[in-house]
């Protein structure tokens, strides 16, 4: 899947415990999002598991009767315009990979929304009442997005 791209050696030893330690569901922002849905009386699924026609994803939070998924994207992984910096070490690798993360995402949410699902994406360091605001927008079945955060 890397094509052409060679596979980095680490910088160091660090690098690598860093990179694992890495989560690929239940991240503290993910963790933070949902007990405060939680609290305000949702109930939902997480890490959901979702085939499409194009595309099988695990929505990090789901309504699945309402058919609302929620995603909370990292900074680093998912480019984000405040936060994101290009990565200075081994940057060969992580440029092209990043950008297809950011090509993934568009093609999972036009997947899902193919499928009669609503996205909604959340950058890991919206606040948390302002995620949750957000999520309760698109589950009325308003899509007014507040700052900071992407409603797709």
């Amino acid at each position: 899947m890397l094509g052409d791209l060679v596979y980095p050696y680490p910088s160091g030893p660090h690098i690598t415990a860093m990179m694992r330690a890495n989560k690929r569901a239940d991240t503290k922002p993910e963790a933070a999002i949902r007990s405060a849905l939680h609290a305000h009386g949702h109930r939902f699924r997480k890490d959901y598991f979702v085939k499409t026609d194009h595309a099988s994803v695990h929505v990090d939070i789901a309504f699945p009767r309402r058919r609302l998924a929620v995603f909370v994207d990292g900074c680093f992984w998912h480019c984000c315009p405040d936060h994101y910096q290009v990565p200075t070490a081994n940057r060969q690798y992580w440029e092209p990979k990043l950008a297809r993360n950011v090509a993934r995402d568009t093609l999972v949410n036009r997947s899902l929304a193919a499928a009669g699902w609503n996205v909604v994406r959340l950058w890991e360091h919206s606040p948390v009442e302002a995620a949750v605001a957000n999520v309760e927008t698109a589950l009325s079945g308003r899509s007014v997005p507040a700052k900071g955060l992407r409603l797709e």
